[in-house]
């Protein structure tokens, strides 16, 4: 990668996330030395890129939060890839979160130009994805999980387990977990503070609580 490459390639990272990193992380991430990474980021400051150093845990380096970031451009490869990858899992039924990937979705084709979007409706014709989809869930249901993951807050699930006996259980939602043919949550029950696995497909009713309600 040349230089100039290279400190695009670095604006760009930084760009997509505003947590701290540290220069090691970026030097085996663009696979030069720190010193040279130092280098890049004087340079990129030099240009009047707002990039600060943040002690503690958690910490590197990051882009100043003030800053209003540009639009972002794609290239028709790049959205490419992005659609067919979130179409896989939409269609496969992995992800819960369906109508916001689809969303997100509409919003990649639409930044780019007419003969760019018509580039990737070729690229897309021309790749496929095998395999088996997950069960189907309801869209109530992934509706609320989605909320409940992104904000964080506990949630109130009936359940139908493998003996076709129905549940509720008011959880934290941990981790979602998308295997091959399935995909589950991972949860700490709010009574007992225990773990509990749920499979996505099961989940019969979800609703959204209050963090302080009983």
């Amino acid at each position: 990668m040349q230089r100039t490459e290279r400190l695009f390639a670095l604006a760009e990272y930084l760009r997509g996330r505003r947590t701290g990193v540290t220069a090691e992380t970026l030097a085996e991430r663009f696979g030069v030395t720190i010193r040279t990474i130092y280098r890049d980021l004087d340079t990129l400051r030099a240009a009047s890129m707002p990039v600060a150093a943040e002690r503690g845990r958690g910490g590197g380096y990051a882009l100043d939060r003030s800053y209003s970031l540009p639009p972002v451009n794609f290239t028709a490869r790049e959205a490419a890839l992005l659609v067919a990858l979130g179409r896989f899992a939409i269609d496969m039924r992995l992800m819960p979160f369906a109508g916001t990937l689809e969303s997100a979705l509409d919003k990649v084709r639409a930044a780019l130009s007419t003969s760019a979007q018509r580039e990737l409706l070729d690229r897309l014709k021309e790749l496929s994805f095998l395999g088996v989809p997950s069960l189907p869930s309801k869209p109530a249901v992934r509706a609320a999980i989605e909320r409940a993951w992104f904000e964080q807050q506990p949630l109130r699930l009936t359940y139908v387990d493998g003996n076709f006996l129905e549940t509720t259980r008011e959880v934290r939602i941990l981790s979602v977990v998308m295997d091959r043919h399935e995909t589950r949550l991972d949860t700490q029950d709010m009574q007992s503070g225990a773990r509990r696995p749920f499979r996505l497909d099961r989940i019969v009713h979800a609703e959204v609580l209050r963090a302080f309600e009983p």
